[in-house]
């Protein structure tokens, strides 16, 4: 297996017990190549670099940095992954012109990153409306016809992206997210994309009442990347638990050494 680090490390991007000059100045200096050359130095070899660095910090993806950073994964051996940015999308919204300024950002981002060769290209399918809507008390056929709205604008954004950039299906990996995941497999089965499948978010519910295991081996197939980290298990009776993934292997319900196995036994190499 291979494991990697997403280059969002909170205390190299925001050190604590600085004065605001200093944190001014190390966001002025702040240099992407370094981050990547650090983590490599704790023994990471594959980096996931991010696309919302660049929200606060437009400098991680200029043209000169694209070269550093291609210049540290030749000298050190590294692979990329890439994560499309996230924050302020609504790539699944009806709302066609904030739906096709989505598809506009994760076009330029992925022209931006290709120099780079990542090996696979994660993205949230939808975003924070479908998200809302998804944990409404609503009627239940209401929610249905939503979702399936909700799906039809993903699906649109995501032939548009594949067209645009000319990626194949399988260099997309949709994530488990806030969103039903059979509506989420269908997309991906539907456009063959791959999956990258969130351990922690399945856990805490975002992907509904679904066991971990079961959407695991649904994934197998075309499962292109995991994202790694414990969470407290949902429960039976399916209650999300917000803000409770994303901590340490062992902190939550997460049967590391189950999950581990059952991918050496399914030939899974991804990242």
């Amino acid at each position: 297996m291979r494991f990697g680090i997403m280059d969002i490390q909170i205390d190299e991007l925001i050190p604590r017990g600085v004065s605001p000059q200093e944190m001014v100045a190390h966001i002025a200096g702040f240099d992407h190549g370094e981050l990547v050359r650090g983590l490599a130095a704790q023994g990471f070899n594959l980096i996931e670099l991010s696309g919302d660095l660049a929200f606060f910090l437009p400098q991680t993806l200029t043209p000169l940095m694209i070269q550093k950073l291609a210049a540290v994964k030749e000298e050190l051996g590294l692979t990329y992954t890439a994560h499309i940015p996230l924050w302020s999308m609504e790539p699944a919204t009806p709302l066609a012109p904030v739906r096709q300024g989505a598809v506009q950002a994760v076009v330029d981002f992925c022209q931006i990153i290709r120099p780079l060769e990542p090996e696979i290209y994660v993205f949230h399918a939808t975003g924070p409306m479908a998200a809302d809507f998804y944990h409404r008390d609503l009627p239940q056929v209401a929610k249905a016809f939503l979702m399936r709205l909700f799906q039809s604008k993903a699906r649109e954004s995501l032939a548009a992206i594949l067209e645009r950039t000319g990626l194949p299906g399988r260099a997309l990996a949709i994530e488990t997210v806030e969103f039903p995941f059979d509506l989420t497999l269908e997309l991906a089965e539907e456009l063959d994309l791959s999956i990258c499948l969130d351990i922690g978010h399945v856990l805490i519910g975002y992907s509904g009442q679904v066991d971990l295991f079961d959407v695991l081996e649904a994934c197998l197939p075309r499962l292109g990347e995991v994202h790694l980290h414990d969470g407290p298990w949902q429960g039976p009776g399916g209650e999300i638990r917000h803000g409770e993934d994303h901590v340490a292997l062992g902190l939550g319900d997460l049967d590391t050494g189950r999950l581990l196995d059952r991918l050496v036994e399914g030939d899974y190499a991804g990242p």
